[in-house]
This record gives structure tokens, sequence and C-alpha cells, in this order.
């Protein structure tokens, strides 16, 4: 699933393609859903974005937003979801079917992109809005942990005020928007803190540790993203996790093995070294150290 670093790669990207600031921005010449499923809005109709033009590409979380001219065209990529540009898409419309394409966006220089999906579970998401608060979990965001408003003080705050393991804070978009699985173990991994520990629980010297490594992991992968096409975006993710998918691989700080806990629908990598005094973590869904 992308999150805040690939989310903001892809808003640079779309918006290098689509909002040059020479020979004025591309204009929308047709929105196709390849999946009626997809679209989670009746009004506007995607008919209604033909003839407008690209005002901004911007990230609420980890949903872009591309502004038409007022009206707004926003999606979230899910888990299996990505976007793939063209810079000259097929003059064949899109026909909702079986294809992976969701949805297929096109400009008037003939470049585009589609939104894919791969799996039998589907939960990409596109919003067709005047104003992308009006989408509800867009709405529900926690603050953005780049933002300079989100400071040492209001995350700790944050964490003061909720008896809930660690992880499952980060990962809450409702409490801090656009990070998911994967930064997470990241993030926890640098902080050298177990998944599991309480956050009202934590240390001021924790805290400070934990907002540390949140904004400077987040700030590294950005960076190393930025810049990069589209399609190199998800390899390059894989290859700058220190721990997350690497179960089984010597850890880049101390050497011992990556182990993992795994749940009904997801996993989370950890170093036992390095983040809980060396104790596993029982590999079930409700995981405490091993006594």
């Amino acid at each position: 699933m992308p999150e805040l670093p690939e989310v903001s790669a892809l808003v640079h990207f779309l918006s290098e393609r689509l909002v040059p600031t020479a020979g004025g921005p591309r204009v929308v010449t047709g929105v196709e859903l390849g999946s009626i499923a997809v679209l989670k809005t009746y009004s506007p109709p995607p008919e209604a974005f033909a003839g407008l033009p690209v005002s901004a590409v911007r990230r609420h979380g980890k949903f872009l937003d591309i502004d038409c001219d007022g009206l707004h065209l926003v999606f979230h990529l899910a888990r299996a979801g990505w976007l793939r540009w063209s810079d000259s898409l097929p003059e064949a419309r899109l026909r909702p079917g079986k294809s992976p394409i969701a949805l297929r966006v096109r400009f008037d220089d003939g470049s585009g992109f589609d939104l894919t999906e791969a799996g039998t579970k589907k939960s990409l998401a596109v919003y067709l809005v005047e104003d992308p608060a009006s989408v509800p979990r867009i709405a529900s965001l926690g603050p953005d942990p780049q933002a300079e408003s989100f400071t040492r003080e209001v995350f700790a705050q944050i964490l003061g005020e909720r008896r809930t393991q660690i992880k499952g804070v980060l990962r809450d978009q409702s409490v801090i928007a656009g990070v998911g699985n994967a930064y997470s173990d990241e993030v926890l991994h640098v902080a050298k803190l177990s998944p599991f520990a309480l956050a009202s629980k934590l240390t001021p010297e924790q805290v400070e540790r934990l907002y540390l490594a949140l904004r400077e992991t987040l700030q590294g992968a950005v960076s190393a993203a930025a810049g990069k096409p589209a399609k190199e975006l998800k390899d390059a993710k894989r290859a700058g996790m220190r721990v997350h998918g690497r179960t089984g691989q010597a850890c880049p700080e101390c050497g011992d093995i990556v182990r993992e806990v795994s749940f009904a629908d997801s996993s989370l990598q950890y170093c036992a070294t390095c983040q809980t005094g060396g104790k596993p973590l029982a590999d079930r869904r409700m995981s405490r150290l091993l006594k």
C-alpha cells in the first residue's frame, strides 16, 4: 500500500506533468470507468471533468487530490491499487469489465493515467467531489506528521491520551495521517521500541525518540522517492525498508534476524534485539512478550 512518502512522490510526479510552469496546465478530456464499484460518489458525474484544466495536485494523508478548476478527482490506492502513467494512451475508450484498470483519465496532449488494482479484494476508491473535505475519510484525518504544526508537544499529547499499542496508534489515520503498516514498522525500529508498547506508558525519552524517528524516517523516504517515475516507486520503497518485509534477514542495526508477527490480514516485522530487549514476540493476534 502506498503511504505518505509514495503518495507525496506521486503528487510531485503528476504535478510536473499536469501543472507545468510554462505552456499552461493540462486539460482533462475524459474520465472513464473500468469498474463501476470504484466510484464512491454520484455527483458530479465523470463527464463534468471534460474540458477542465488541472489547477493543482495535492495530498491528504494517503489520498491524492487532482483539483480540476474547482472540481476534485480524489482517490485512495488502498492495498493493491496503483497509478500507471502513459505519455500516449490507447485511443479506444475504456469499458467496464474484468480488466485490472479501474479508472482512466485522459488529457489534451494524449497523455493520461490508469488506476489499476490487482487481486480479488477490491478496495481502491475514487471520489468526484466539489470539496475534498466532503470525503468522510479525509474529513476524519488526524494531523499530518510532516506539518510544521506537528510538534513534539502535539505528538506527546496524542500518545498520552491513548492506552493502546503504539503500532496501532501510528497506523490510525484519524490519529496521524499518512503512516501505514510498512513505515510504522520502520519508525518503531529506528526508535527502538516494541510495536506492542502502550502509547500512554512511554517515557518522555521514548516519546522524544519516537518523534524524531517518525519525522526523520518519513522525510528520508520522501527525499528518496522524490523525482522517481511512478513505475519505480514500489521497488524503491521495498529496497529502502530496514525491517518491513524482511523476515528472516539480518537486522541492519545489530545483525539479529528480523522476526514477524502475523495477523489475520496483515503482519509486522521487528528486531527483538533492537526493540524488545531480545525477547521474541508471540506470533498470535493478541501477542504479548513471551515470559
